[in-house]
C-alpha cells in the first residue's frame, strides 16, 4: 500500500476551535487555549501520522484587524500558508452568523491553490436543524471541497475529517518520525504554555501584551530537575503589578499551573522560575518582536 503525506492549514477568526481541535487530533496539547481572542500568534505545526499516512497540520493565529505590529505579523502568518499546503480547513463557529471577518477570509481563499473545507465547528452548541442553514449560507458563497459539522471540545466527527483529508492527499514521503508530534523545540512549547496560564488567570488588557521568554532550560544533576527560568514581558508597569499579584500571589498560581502542563509534556519534575519584566510598546516594535520570537521570516 502506498504512503500519502501532506500539509493541511487550519484557518479561521480567533476563538473558533483551531487549536482545541489540532490537540485533540494529536490526542497531546502542543498548542494552547484560552477563551480569549489572539490566543495563538504563531503558527503550530502539529503532526499526525499512521501507517499509510502522515499529515502535517498548521494551526495558525485567528484573523483578526490588526492594531499594531504583533497583529499584521499574526495575520500575515496565517495568510501564509495558503500558498504551502495541500488542504485548508476553514473552521468557522456554528453559534455565530457568518460576518465580514468570515467573507474577508473566504475572497483569500478563492485564490489559496488548494482544496478548502468547511469545517462547522461547536455543533454542540447549537440544535442540529440549525446546521442546514449554516451550510446552505456558506455553500452560497464559495465551492467548498468538503463541508463538514464537528466538535473539537467533544470530539464529534474529527475522525471522520482526519478520514476525509487523507482522502485528498497524494502518496508523499514520511516528513518527520511516526513518534514526532511537532517541530517546534521544547523551548518554544514550554514559553507557551507559561503564556496559556497568564491568559487565563489575568485580566482587561493583560493577555494580549504578554510575551514569555526562556532564559535558561537545563537539567539540574543536584536535585535531578529540568530547571526553567523564563521572563514575562510586559509593556506596563501596571501589567507588572497584576502578574506578580498581592506579594506574589498571581506569580505563583501562574507557575503552579504551568509547571504541572510542562512536567506532563516532559515527563520529568520541573523547577520554574519566573520574573516580570516591563519593555514598553514592545508589540509595536520590529527588534523586539523578532527577540521575542515572532520573526517575519516565519512567514
Amino acid at each position: 500500500m502506498s504512503f500519502k503525506s501532506g500539509f493541511v492549514s487550519i484557518i479561521g477568526r480567533p476563538n473558533v476551535g483551531k487549536s482545541t481541535y489540532l490537540n485533540q487530533v494529536l490526542g497531546q496539547k502542543i498548542a494552547i487555549m484560552s477563551d480569549k481572542a489572539q490566543t495563538t500568534r504563531n503558527k503550530i505545526q502539529g503532526i499526525y501520522t499512521t501507517k499509510a499516512e502522515q499529515i502535517i497540520f498548521i494551526d495558525t493565529p485567528g484573523i483578526h484587524k490588526p492594531h499594531n505590529a504583533l497583529g499584521d505579523f499574526m495575520v500575515q502568518a496565517a495568510y501564509s500558508t495558503l500558498r504551502e499546503v495541500d488542504v485548508v480547513l476553514f473552521m468557522v463557529s456554528a453559534d455565530e452568523r457568518r460576518g465580514k471577518g468570515e467573507d474577508m477570509i473566504i475572497e483569500r481563499l478563492k485564490n489559496a491553490g488548494a482544496h478548502v473545507f468547511l469545517v462547522i465547528n461547536k455543533i454542540d452548541k447549537v440544535h442540529p436543524d440549525a446546521l442546514l442553514d449554516i451550510i446552505a449560507d456558506y455553500k452560497s458563497i464559495f465551492d467548498f471541497s468538503e463541508i463538514i459539522p464537528i466538535s473539537a471540545l467533544q470530539g464529534n466527527n474529527t475522525d471522520r475529517l482526519l478520514d476525509l483529508i487523507g482522502q485528498y492527499l497524494e502518496e508523499g514521503p514520511q516528513y518527520f518520525p511516526e513518534d514526532v508530534i511537532t517541530d517546534h523545540p521544547e523551548r518554544f512549547i514550554v514559553s507557551e504554555m507559561i503564556r496559556e496560564k497568564i491568559l487565563i488567570l489575568t485580566r482587561e488588557e493583560v493577555p494580549h501584551s504578554v510575551a514569555v521568554v526562556i532564559d535558561k532550560m537545563s537539567r539540574d544533576d543536584v536535585s535531578d530537575k529540568v530547571l526553567i527560568q523564563a521572563t514575562v514581558i510586559v509593556e506596563r508597569a501596571s501589567q507588572k503589578g497584576i502578574v506578580i499579584g498581592k506579594q506574589g500571589s498571581m506569580m505563583k498560581k501562574i507557575g503552579t499551573m504551568a509547571r504541572r502542563d510542562i512536567e506532563v509534556m516532559l515527563g520529568d519534575k520541573v523547577f520554574l522560575e519566573l520574573w516580570v519584566k516591563v519593555k514598553k510598546d514592545w508589540r509595536d516594535k520590529k527588534l523586539d518582536l523578532q527577540d521575542f520570537g515572532y520573526r517575519q521570516a516565519d512567514y
